[in-house]
């Protein structure tokens, strides 16, 4: 399985040069584990705007933090 680069790379790479490319969504949440309890520390306006922001969307607060953990580490 060739490392994640921009796609271009790959393309441009003889060793690929045969290869089929497919984009594939694939939902990893069932490998991720259970859920583990932390205990963090946040400014009362910042915590007050994600709970807005999660009820507004219909998520839960641990939902909201969790994917704005995984798209910053995309």
């Amino acid at each position: 399985m060739p490392v994640p680069r921009p796609i271009a790379e790959h393309r441009a790479n003889r060793e690929f040069a045969d290869g089929v490319w497919a984009a594939v969504e694939v939902d990893v949440a069932r490998f991720e584990g259970r859920a583990a309890k932390i205990n963090i520390t946040l400014p009362r306006r910042l915590l007050a705007k994600i709970d807005e922001y999660a009820k507004a969307h219909g998520e839960t607060r641990s939902g909201f933090l969790a994917e704005a953990a995984r798209a910053a580490m995309r």
